[in-house]
């Protein structure tokens, strides 16, 4: 059994805008600073109970954010839904490190007995998705996945594997990351990979680093039999998924990008489709030198060159590590929505060392097709999924 999985609704939490419509347009304004974070969010707004709200991670509170944008924009509230059948999957790379940050600092100044005890529920990386499973109601399979910079897009794969095989008719996926703390930041400033800048660029000959971000997306996603009894209108249709281990190296990817080329190429097969078939790639794009060289070289070996046109939103929105695929893929599905590429902002001089691609360097007008959307992660994971208009 195998069938088609279309996107119903989408929600996001960025720093470039809260919201689709303020998401979409902040992705074609340049984004200025050594971090990327989600100003003016007022977390209550996704909750019933303010006191829910104090007692969730930022990590929880942007996906409830997008959850009920997301819940809203696919006219959910009123359907007739088998609770039974409806799962969620939502990723995240870290989970709730603010929290776990803050109550060691209490621990060290106060001691044990004044560490929250709301600190386990808040601060494990499944929080997010039984959040949202016991905000709707959903009964179904509730799970979660902690794959580095990967695990939005892992999930979104997931996920439709769940309604593809029948197992749901609809299931809430994405991810989400807060993890702008004095700890993290440190680690990846002494670890090298932040630009010293503070300028995200990708493909860029003076790139020399990411630039953190945070924030969460999330999709709804329903089998077209469901979506079309209850009149609903998809937006796009997820047809494939891929994902492999580079099995190289803790943080570096594997030369030539050769884990990302099985990566990619495993989704298209999954999807039915050929390199020739792929109108747009929504790029990993970190801004790093290696992580940049080994995706364009994974790209120009699978698609040529220049292969089609290819875009990272990371210029904008910066690395938001285990956000950042399912930011990528409301990204993706709003470029079919609105016919047009966001920009890759930041890039100002292409690396001549790497391999010509096509990149979107303005907005650009389009007729929609299938989109690749690629995430790499630290460990070697690598997942890829393929979104195409409805």
């Amino acid at each position: 059994m195998s069938r088609r999985v279309v996107v119903t609704g989408v929600g996001v939490v960025g720093s470039c805008g809260i919201g689709r419509d303020a998401f979409w347009a902040g992705l074609s304004r340049p984004a200025q600073g050594a971090r990327r974070e989600v100003a003016d969010f007022d977390p209550s707004l996704a909750y019933d109970n303010p006191k829910e709200a104090r007692r969730s991670d930022r990590f929880t509170q942007f996906a409830m954010a997008a959850a009920a944008e997301a819940w809203a924009h696919a006219s959910l509230d009123s359907a007739p839904l088998d609770p039974e059948r409806c799962g969620v999957w939502v990723g995240s790379g870290v989970g709730g490190i603010s929290t776990l940050e803050e109550q060691i600092g209490v621990l060290i100044a106060k001691g044990e007995r004044r560490v929250s005890p709301f600190l386990v529920p808040m601060m494990m990386a499944n929080a997010n998705a039984a959040a949202i499973s016991m905000r709707y109601g959903l009964q179904g399979p509730c799970e979660n996945t902690v794959t580095a910079c990967a695990a939005g897009t892992q999930a979104i794969g997931n996920a439709m594997r769940m309604v593809q095989d029948g197992r749901c008719d609809l299931v809430v996926t994405g991810s989400s990351e807060a993890a702008i703390t004095p700890v993290a930041v440190a680690a990846f400033s002494n670890m090298t990979a932040l630009s010293s800048t503070g300028r995200s660029a990708p493909w860029d000959v003076n790139r020399d680093g990411f630039v953190i971000g945070e924030g969460g997306a999330i999709l709804v996603l329903e089998s077209e039999e469901h979506a079309a009894a209850r009149g609903a209108t998809p937006l796009a249709a997820i047809v494939g998924a891929g994902s492999s281990a580079d099995a190289h190296h803790i943080t570096a990817p594997s030369p030539g990008g050769a884990g990302a080329v099985r990566c990619m190429s495993m989704a298209l097969r999954d999807a039915g489709l050929s390199p020739a078939d792929i109108a747009h790639i929504n790029a990993h794009g970190t801004s790093t030198p290696l992580n940049d060289a080994a995706e364009a070289e994974a790209v120009a070996e699978l698609f040529g060159t220049p292969g089609p046109p290819i875009t990272s939103i990371k210029g904008v929105t910066g690395h938001s590590l285990g956000a950042a695929g399912a930011l990528e893929a409301v990204a993706s599905v709003l470029s079919i929505h609105n016919a047009t590429l966001p920009p890759t902002m930041g890039l100002t001089d292409y690396d001549p060392e790497l391999p010509a691609l096509d990149v979107v360097r303005e907005p650009r007008p389009w007729e929609p097709g299938p989109i690749l959307s690629n995430s790499f992660g630290f460990g070697g994971h690598n997942g890829s999924v393929v979104i195409t208009p409805p």
